[in-house]
């Protein structure tokens, strides 16, 4: 398990790091990271929502390594325990999606993202998932 938590958590934190490049006025990959109606975006994330999720992948990758790879230091056992569940479900949530505009089951096709979406980011949100539970199983 320790090598799939190392995996898991650079990743996340490579997921991290996008996020405070977006923040910092980086273009590349912002078309293809935001559900979209034909070419208009559903939403515009600001600096620090960007930074939000930035800070909580960044943790959910240091609760992944603690899980499996290295000794707790920042997290207590119950919210190891805890936290690993939550962040498997979630990432295992957002693969099967709302029904409508993210996820294997969404009703939108042919947009940037609908096609990134099916091709890359549910199957890994899908990867992350389920391998987050079992480290959380394992553990």
């Amino acid at each position: 398990m320790d090598v799939l938590s190392v995996v898991i958590a650079l990743i996340l934190f490579i997921l991290s790091a996008l996020h405070i490049y977006w923040i910092f006025g980086g273009r590349w990959g912002t078309t293809a990271a935001i559900p979209s109606r034909g070419e208009e975006p559903l939403f515009r994330p600001s600096a620090i929502s960007t930074g939000v999720v930035a800070l909580l992948l960044a943790l959910a990758a240091w609760l992944v390594l603690e899980l499996g790879a290295v000794k707790p230091v920042l997290f207590p056992e119950v919210l190891l325990r805890i936290g690993g569940w939550l962040i498997g479900a979630v990432f295992t949530l957002r693969a099967i999606g709302d029904f409508r505009w993210v996820g294997f089951f969404k009703k939108t096709k042919g947009t940037t993202f609908a096609r990134m979406d099916s091709v890359f980011f549910s199957p890994l949100c899908l990867f992350l998932g389920l391998s987050v539970l079992l480290i959380a199983a394992w553990r």
